[in-house]
């Protein structure tokens, strides 16, 4: 460390809300929206994270579960690193999933809960999770959140859908990684949907454009981008929502007012594809905006039409994504029915800073086996995808 970086101090912040967001998002140099100031921020605003500030909404202040505990670092004042850190009392919303840690660790004695997730609540999306002036802040970032734990009695630190190129620097600190899969669709040169089309086999082909016609011959689409989003159209996809919601997690993680939040905060990084029956919304999917990449993030719908997920979901997000020239969509977590329609198996990854040595080293066993058969598992389907074999 040279003389002037003697002067950088890390610190833990009471909330997103309460720091520069100019300076939060110079930080945030991959531009990545759920590591921006304004969607984090929205999230504590609408008490989708932390407390309700209700005293009569115990339920809501106690079942959130993500206290947000943000690290920086500051040298001479400004702003050089920080992390989305989050205290959590449960596992639930992050998807890279260790309740069996949790488990064995509470059965051997030991208390799990509170632990540190350093991540973009709620959103399984790839993104750097050290924001960095520069990265050889890099260290003291990773060295305060071990120090906060260690110093208050946590766990272990988790770090969750970090962007490939940051996973070096966690390795270099010890953190134990873990690696997962999702299915993203890579932007080849295509000139068109039908120019991708041309590049899967015949069946697959075949098999998509019947998807795409059953469906869109039975609703019409619009598609609204930024501030063409009003309120009548949060209304009613806040209805799809919360079905979904209902339907994986049993009660919603984001509050309705989130969404009003992020349309006035965000609204040039969101767009919306409504499928309408009789002038009536009656599916949806909510997307954001990155540099070069389409995230598609919330879906739901009001009656059960044969592809129509497949189409609102992932075929108009690569038509979009062809036509302004974007690299990729990424449709989220989970979800092996992406490989026929033309998204990738591609690697995932999360880091992960325990505290007992006895428990690192189990957990480290683990990882090692479970990283060779995530290897196979990747590679497998890549050999199933529906591309024309080369001859």
């Amino acid at each position: 460390m040279d003389e002037n970086e003697t002067h950088v101090t890390a610190q833990l912040a009471p909330s997103i809300s309460a720091i520069d967001a100019q300076q939060w998002d110079a930080c945030n140099s991959g531009q990545n929206p759920f590591t921006s100031h304004a969607f984090l921020s929205a999230l504590e605003q609408s008490n989708s994270v932390g407390q309700s500030g209700d005293e009569d909404d115990f339920a809501r202040r106690w079942t959130t579960g993500w206290a947000p505990s943000p690290i920086i670092l500051k040298q001479e004042g400004a702003l050089v690193g920080a992390m989305p850190a989050y205290l959590k009392s449960h596992s639930k919303g992050e998807y890279i999933f260790d309740h069996m840690w949790a488990d064995a660790y509470q059965r051997a004695g030991g208390r799990y809960y509170p632990k540190m997730q350093i991540a973009a609540p709620f959103s399984p999306v790839p993104g750097e999770r050290l924001l960095l002036r520069d990265s050889k802040y890099a260290e003291l970032l990773l060295q305060a959140a071990e120090s906060i734990a260690q110093s208050n009695g946590l766990s272990s630190v988790h770090a969750t859908f970090i962007d490939a190129q940051q996973i070096d620097l966690f390795e270099n600190k010890d953190w134990l990684v873990r690696k997962d899969s999702q299915f993203h669709w890579y932007n080849k040169g295509y000139s068109s949907f039908d120019d991708f089309l041309a590049k899967l086999s015949s069946r697959k082909r075949k098999n998509i454009r019947k998807e795409r016609r059953v469906a869109n011959a039975q609703v019409d689409f619009q598609i609204l981008r930024g501030d063409d989003i009003k309120a009548h159209h949060w209304d009613v996809f806040w209805e799809f929502y919360l079905d979904t919601s209902a339907r994986k997690w049993g009660s919603p993680y984001l509050t309705r007012s989130f969404f009003d939040i992020i349309s006035a905060t965000m609204a040039k990084k969101l767009i919306l594809f409504l499928a309408l029956q009789d002038d009536i919304p009656i599916a949806g999917a909510l997307n954001f905006i990155g540099s070069n990449c389409l995230y598609g993030r919330y879906w739901g719908a009001k009656r059960d039409i044969e592809f129509l997920h497949f189409e609102t979901c992932y075929y108009r997000a690569i038509d979009w994504a062809i036509e302004h020239g974007f690299d990729r969509v990424e449709a989220g977590a989970q979800g092996p029915h992406k490989l026929a329609r033309g998204y990738e198996p591609t690697p995932t990854y999360s880091a992960h800073y325990i505290v007992d040595p006895g428990f690192r080293k189990a957990i480290d066993d683990y990882l090692q086996r479970e990283r060779k058969a995530v290897a196979q598992d990747i590679k497998f389907m890549a050999s199933m995808g529906p591309f024309k074999r080369a001859e």
